[in-house]
């Protein structure tokens, strides 16, 4: 269960990286740099440990501006004639689940089991996700390492 969760998180932190980049390869320096500052911006109250709330709440918020940007383009989507209206025909296309945080990954990343994720457990975490990721040892994550990772092995 470590390896999956330690592996959706390093996933989910290189994605937004590979699309900056283009889906060029990741380079560890630029994947430490995007953690501690993923970390920085969780950690609200920059005591330098990330509580089970802090985390709670910065994954609420990245669900709600993603839900209130798929809303978005669902409404313009669904808006077939362009009024700025969605008609009753058009409102019944629409979704009814909404995705809900998820803990596993602080839970992953809370080595000692203390209730909190301090800056080393974070940075312990996600750069072991990235040494397993990077098959070849050469420091930079490729879009192909990524995705040898993420592919589920039987």
């Amino acid at each position: 269960m470590f390896r999956t969760l330690a592996l959706a998180l390093a996933l989910l932190s290189c994605a937004p990286l590979f699309a900056q980049t283009g889906q060029q390869p990741l380079p560890r320096a630029k994947f430490q740099a995007s953690m501690a500052a993923e970390f920085s911006q969780i950690d609200a109250d920059k005591d330098g440990v990330l509580t089970k709330a802090e985390v709670d709440t910065s994954q609420k918020a990245a669900i709600e501006a993603r839900m209130r940007a798929r809303s978005t383009a669902l409404f313009t989507r669904l808006d077939a004639d362009k009024n700025g209206q969605i008609s009753a025909a058009e409102f019944a296309a629409l979704p009814t689940t909404a995705p809900r945080p998820d803990a596993s990954a602080f839970l992953r990343l809370d080595l000692n089991k203390d209730g909190k994720v301090s800056a080393a457990e974070h940075e312990t975490g996600t750069t072991a996700s990235f040494n397993r990721i990077d098959a070849n040892k050469d420091g930079i994550v490729s879009l192909a390492e990524a995705k040898a990772e993420a592919t589920p092995s039987r």
